[in-house]
């Protein structure tokens, strides 16, 4: 199924004219789209950053914007509003102190699906919520704009209070720089489907993979040292990616060489798949999309502010840096550290 894609003749700013933005933190994200809007042609008085007083503050300021530290207060004043922040701060926040003071025919702007998918912000049925979520990081949006490139972006219009929601993510869209590229038609759902069940299937069984290569390879004499390098502290997984970027999943293959493509392409295609299909069927549909991990999250997220054993992150680390391969690496860095 092929997804429509919108480009720059798509877009109409009219709909951001006279518009005040509000950026809900400033971070990675937050950081390099308000520049991107201000270099496309909105005035800066027009651009408002809310955020705490930090060090993203701080660096807002440094880049010449308007800063205001109360959350309801900057919501008073948004005509179209970024909410930037992590999910897990989102709810509380919105909910909180950015609902109440919100004006009733505002546009949300959602990076992720996460928390609109899961219906856990209190929207007004009057306000538009769209969706413009680009898929890579803040300086990567922000180094290709400069060099007058676009980036894969999804975009959408989840609710359309006013009738222009779509009218109003394609422009933010475009002045973020993603149109010039083209940016890909989605949804809430779809985005929180495929970022979930990249982290919750997909990396977890490469984890798995790993670790199980490492402890395989080790029983028959391999040196911890030699595992970390070749298995990834050489980097080449991550030259292996670029490369699928490139030139695509498959064809990267081809500046491997021939003894390698034949023993990838063959063992992969040795694989039925069966067994992880339905473990990925079984995360897909009785953890992500029915929202059972997302409300399990919920309940742990204040635990996620304390530190050391009271942390359920932190407790997860600990039991996957036990493993043979965790303690390899520590121990292999330790050396490096000593010998540099």
């Amino acid at each position: 199924m092929s997804a429509k894609i919108y480009y720059d003749s798509d877009a109409s700013l009219s709909h951001l004219e006279g518009k005040t933005i509000v950026f809900i933190g400033f971070g990675n994200q937050g950081a390099a789209q308000a520049q991107n809007l201000r270099d496309s042609g909105i005035p800066n008085d027009n651009i408002l950053i809310a955020n705490r007083d930090d060090h993203y503050a701080e660096d807002a300021r440094s880049k010449g914007f308007n800063v205001e530290h109360e959350f309801g207060k900057a919501a008073e004043l948004a005509d179209i509003l970024f909410l930037l922040v992590p999910d897990q701060v989102q709810p509380g926040l919105f909910n909180g102190q950015i609902a109440p003071k919100l004006k009733k025919d505002a546009a949300i702007v959602i990076a992720s699906g996460y928390n609109v998918y899961y219906k856990f912000l209190n929207i007004a049925p009057t306000n538009d919520v769209v969706m413009v979520a680009p898929r890579m990081i803040g300086s990567s949006v922000r180094s290709l704009y400069q060099k007058g490139k676009g980036f894969p972006c999804f975009v959408s219009a989840e609710q359309d209070g006013t009738g222009n929601a779509l009218q109003i993510a394609l422009a933010l869209s475009r002045v973020i720089g993603a149109t010039k590229a083209g940016a890909i038609a989605s949804s809430a759902k779809e985005e929180t489907a495929m970022d979930l069940f990249a982290e919750q299937a997909l990396w977890p069984n490469i984890i798995m993979l790993f670790r199980e290569a490492f402890s395989v390879l080790k029983e028959v004499g391999c040196s911890d040292e030699a595992l970390c390098y070749e298995m990834w502290m050489s980097k080449e997984p991550a030259e292996i990616f670029e490369r699928a970027a490139e030139d695509g999943f498959i064809r990267q293959l081809k500046h491997h060489s021939i003894v390698s493509q034949f023993g990838q392409l063959r063992g992969a295609l040795s694989l039925d798949g069966v067994a992880m299909r339905r473990h990925f069927q079984d995360i897909l549909h009785n953890q992500i999309l029915n929202g059972k991990f997302a409300n399990e999250f919920s309940k742990i997220e204040a635990d996620l502010e304390k530190t050391g054993d009271d942390n359920p992150l932190e407790r997860l680390y600990k039991q996957t840096e036990a493993s043979e391969l965790g303690q390899a690496e520590i121990r292999v860095r330790h050396l490096l550290h000593n010998v540099s």
